[in-house]
């Protein structure tokens, strides 16, 4: 595939996905999700293909779980600086990648309290592979969609620290701007292409590499709309925008757009990071299974696999909204 066509069709996914400044969520993991599908080999590519609009309208299941499953808001983040300077170094002092050993260390409350992004992703790797080979065409496709939001969650700065809304720096509002704001006025400029997904020897340590460099971001994604917001009056910073029926206040284009310029495109790239790395290990799940032929597969998702998608919305629908503990902003 030649760059100049994929720079085409990644604006043609855009112009199909909804235009709205909902995080990384429903304008980011649903692009994501769907770019990743043309990473992948001929072998995949016809099965993922086919359940591409599956796998793109299901890749903010989790966060719409957030809410109503105590246990689903952790596996979205890792406050990597409540852990100390050493957290992210290998040796005693560093955290365990291996998340019995750091259970054992640590305590589950805590690892509950501070995220377990690197761990689930290890953890829903296993499960995919096991998924592929039993050959459950519904369940490859359940946990390919939550798996990709989940990487793609890693690859977010502000989802390593404690800081992940600018709550403690008064920069209040800064997740949305990272990952919604820049995305959804610049995106349709963005370079998407990655080449073909690699195969990943070394899953654990890949998802934890992520989770490193994400965090070596943070603070050039703090400090640069500090300095930025210094040069801004505030009605300059923020402008108004018609969303549906409603007038919101959102962060001016011209803001927005300068902040992107400082980053240096990062956003862009941790984006077309993600897209490539959710490839990477729906192939080596794949791989690790022993190859299955995917072509033997059905192609759509099943009745019962619809029934469960139907019956969890409305659980969704109907649950009482109760906050998310952490990153909820």
């Amino acid at each position: 595939m030649k760059k100049p066509f994929f720079a085409l069709f990644s604006l043609g996914m855009l112009l199909l996905l909804p235009q709205q400044p909902q995080a990384w969520g429903f304008f980011g993991h649903r692009l994501i999700n769907r770019l990743a599908v043309f990473t992948l080999p001929p072998e995949m590519m016809g099965f993922y293909k086919a359940n591409i609009d599956y796998l793109t309208d299901n890749a903010t299941r989790p966060d719409s779980r957030r809410s109503v499953m105590p246990d689903e808001a952790p596996r979205h983040f890792l406050d990597v600086d409540a852990y100390g300077d050493s957290a992210l170094t290998r040796g005693l002092r560093g955290l365990p990648r291996a998340y019995a050993d750091a259970v054992a260390r640590i305590g589950e409350d805590s690892l509950l309290k501070h995220g377990i992004v690197p761990w689930h992703v290890a953890r829903m790797k296993g499960q995919l592979t096991e998924a592929f080979k039993q050959r459950d065409a519904d369940r490859i496709l359940a946990l390919s969609a939550d798996l990709g939001h989940y990487v793609a969650d890693a690859c977010v700065p502000l989802h390593t620290t404690r800081n992940y809304n600018g709550q403690l720096t008064g920069q209040r509002g800064i997740h949305g701007l990272w990952e919604s704001r820049l995305p959804e006025i610049l995106a349709a400029n963005y370079d998407f292409f990655t080449g073909p997904a690699p195969y990943l020897k070394q899953p654990s340590e890949t998802i934890w590499a992520t989770v490193i460099r994400s965090h070596a971001a943070v603070d050039s994604v703090l400090r640069l709309e500090r300095e930025l917001t210094a040069k801004f009056a505030p009605d300059k910073k923020y402008g108004f925008e018609e969303r549906g029926n409603q007038t919101v206040r959102v962060y001016s284009r011209e803001f927005s757009r300068e902040y992107h310029q400082r980053l240096s495109g990062q956003v862009e790239r941790q984006m077309r990071r993600a897209v490539q790395l959710i490839g990477a290990f729906w192939y080596t799940c794949w791989v690790d299974a022993g190859q299955p032929d995917l072509d033997a597969l059905p192609n759509t998702p099943s009745d019962k696999e619809q029934q469960r998608l139907a019956r969890e919305a409305k659980t969704l629908e109907q649950a009482p909204q109760a906050a998310a503990p952490g990153h909820e902003d």
